[in-house]
């Protein structure tokens, strides 16, 4: 997995690239949002739309990083997500914990 991060607004914007697995990503995935948190950015939105897999892992380390934002009083929130990735969503019923944007625009949209 690859991670870029962008500021747009008031929000930054983490893009995730690849297969997210979980494994050693999940400590760097954490480390980076404690460092925004700690840099007082609490409005974040994770761009899913070039990720080509995710397992229980992966899905682990955005529940994870959910808990982590919430617990600082911000938002995480996700955007572009794929049907094969919303289908996980779906299935695992976690489509209703997190708050899911067609677009990275329209996600930091409803940070106002």
């Amino acid at each position: 997995m690859k991670t870029k991060v962008l500021e747009k607004y008031n929000a930054v914007i983490i893009e995730l690239k690849g297969d997210v697995m979980g494994g050693d990503d999940t400590k760097e995935f954490n480390q980076l949002l404690h460092k925004l948190i700690e840099e007082g950015k609490k409005n974040v939105v994770i761009d899913l739309g070039e990720v080509k897999f995710m397992n229980s892992s992966g899905l682990g380390m955005l529940i994870s990083g959910l808990t982590t934002i919430k617990r600082e009083n911000g938002s995480l929130k996700l955007a572009n997500v794929t049907e094969r990735i919303e289908s996980l969503l779906i299935i695992t019923k976690l489509i209703t914990i997190f708050e899911s944007y067609d677009s990275v625009d329209e996600a930091i949209k409803s940070f106002s």
